[in-house]
């Protein structure tokens, strides 16, 4: 590289630099110091730890897949996961109990054999609800945070939005990994690249996932403003009254309506330049998850992947499926033959999982990190032929809709990569491939909150849990100091996130000051301490294997580190 091109890479460095200090002055979501949080409320009893656990081992003995039902639009799960709070103020009489119940009991991974039910876990039923054990959990924590400290929860969740912030962080994250992007192309050698692409880029590329991530949420845009009266209109006629409320309605839906063309655009737009991109996972794969969080039924790859359903019946399962125990049978699969038992299955991340050693963490991330990159390189080339044949063949079973949405992201996509590639070079497309997958495999920080953000996490119970008093929690958050939420943009906080989807990103904290006996305080905690640990014990998704208590709504204290 000739030395007057050496200085091109400072501009990368300057950018990122000016954008965290002008973004962390303030941020400070809590005034403890900060520490891995595992969410410290109503958990389950375990069967014996005995028959509870076979890591390193794919269990085939999963229930029967569940189907959703399928959305014509995007946003219309947002309500179903925030239950009635943006439409109804929280109320001191509301009834926890109203609740549905969903506790379950889950067969050992030992063997097939069901395991009987306790006084406080029954059986999954048949029951008309299509939302979790876990999902339910989080529920239950959300009604009664709200039961206790609704007056200063719900201003968040109604009026608060990021578009200030995340507009503007979405827009430099977008320009920054081009630039990075063309610089690698014109002036950067692989080592260079990979250096670059380490830091800043996946801190800009993480940044653009959480960002859209609040778009798919609705609270990235301003949000319609829910009050029903002004305080003037006591005072009006009644048929000024009406008009005034109707007037206000439609006002209300035509920004609703406003909001939801622009977030398909930002949702479609937004996660580009990138080599394959956040759009299928956000746009078809997120909402869901919320809604079948660690649910056995759902829970399947081999489901996934043969769903006739718009929407994945959890998108978290095709990251999950790389590092965690997980129930049911393994997808996609290749007929070769007339018998089921003679098909080929073609599982990149079972594959790779299969390969993992008890107390082996080195050797097990670098497996991961091996079936992470090539199952995201693949899916890279397989815009090609999603784009030049109209469908996406990993999901043949899907309506037309969904293939016709894939096809024209990937010929959008696709032409943004290749010009930049006529611009710049191969090498730009290697920046981007590699800002992708790095925040997400180790040695990098954000992996510990991306491997470990939905695990089985076992606390004392208090006498109400397993044989043992433990509980099990399905959601955590990783506390590792302010610094560390700066650069993860609040996608740490991923517990908060289930208690209350629609708060925004820089806002979440604010949950922990504002109920802390739901959430754990103490020290910062050690993210490749989180790393070993998760790599050398995979847990089970989300307490699948033991289900969740819902009955109990005793709080832990906060722990101190």
């Amino acid at each position: 590289m000739s030395p007057n091109r050496q200085p091109a890479v400072y501009p990368a460095i300057a950018m990122t630099a000016v954008c965290l200090v002008s973004f962390s002055h303030g941020w400070a979501p809590t005034r403890n110091p900060i520490i891995r949080q595992r969410a410290t409320t109503t958990t389950t009893p375990l069967l014996p730890p005995s028959s509870r656990t076979v890591p390193f081992r794919h269990h085939p003995n999963g229930r029967s897949p569940r189907g959703m039902n399928s959305n014509d639009h995007v946003f219309a799960h947002v309500r179903a996961m925030s239950s009635s709070v943006t439409d109804e103020a929280p109320s001191s009489e509301t009834n926890i109990e109203d609740i549905e119940e969903f506790p379950v009991t889950i067969s050992s991974p030992m063997n097939a054999t069901p395991q009987p039910p306790t006084s406080t876990a029954t059986s999954i039923s048949s029951s008309s609800s299509s939302t979790s054990p876990a999902a339910q959990w989080h529920k239950r924590r959300r009604k009664e945070m709200l039961q206790k400290y609704g007056d200063r929860i719900s201003p968040l969740e109604r009026t608060s939005s990021s578009h200030v912030l995340g507009l503007s962080l979405l827009l430099l994250s977008n320009a920054s990994l081009f630039a990075m992007a063309y610089l690698s192309g014109k002036a950067l050698n692989p080592v260079q690249i990979v250096l670059l692409a380490f830091f800043p880029g996946s801190v800009f590329s993480l940044w653009t996932l959480q960002i859209l991530h609040d778009c798919l949420h609705g609270s990235l845009l301003p949000k319609p403003n829910v009050s029903s009266t002004s305080p003037t209109s006591t005072h009006q006629s009644p048929s000024k009254d009406k008009g005034t409320k109707k007037k206000k309605k439609n006002t209300k839906k035509k920004t609703k309506k406003n909001n939801k063309k622009l977030q398909n655009l930002l949702l479609f737009w937004g996660s580009m330049p990138s080599f394959f991109g956040y759009h299928l996972y956000l746009r078809h794969g997120h909402l869901s998850h919320h809604k079948s969080l660690g649910d056995p039924r759902s829970a399947s790859l081999l489901q996934l992947f043969e769903s006739d359903k718009s929407d994945f019946e959890d998108g978290d399962v095709l990251f999950v499926a790389h590092r965690m125990n997980l129930r049911g049978e393994t997808g996609p699969r290749l007929r070769i033959g007339r018998k089921k038992k003679e098909d080929l299955v073609l599982s990149i991340s079972r594959t790779g999982f299969s390969l993992w050693k008890p107390k082996r963490p080195v050797r097990n991330s670098a497996i991961f990190a091996l079936s992470f990159a090539l199952e995201r390189f693949l899916l890279g080339i397989n815009d090609v032929v999603v784009a030049i044949t109209g469908k996406n063949h990993f999901f043949p079973n899907k309506p037309r809709e969904f293939h016709d949405e894939c096809a024209r992201y990937c010929r959008c996509a696709l032409s943004v990569r290749g010009w930049l590639w006529r611009i710049a070079g191969w090498k730009s497309l290697l920046f981007l491939f590699l800002a992708e997958v790095l925040w997400s495999i180790p040695p990098h920080p954000a992996c510990a909150m991306f491997v470990t953000n939905h695990g089985s996490t076992m606390v004392p119970g208090d006498g109400d849990g397993d044989e043992d008093g433990n509980r099990c929690i399905p959601s955590s958050s990783t506390y590792a100091g302010k610094w560390y939420s700066v650069f993860t943009l609040g996608t740490n906080y991923h517990c908060e996130h289930h208690d209350f989807p629609t708060i925004p990103l820089h806002r979440l904290g604010k949950l922990k000051e504002i109920a802390p006996e739901y959430y754990r305080g103490g020290e910062s905690d050690n993210v490749f301490t989180i790393m070993r640990k998760a790599f050398s014990e995979p847990e089970f998704y989300a307490c699948m294997d033991v289900g969740v208590n819902l009955k109990n709504t005793k709080m832990l204290p906060a722990v101190a580190s």
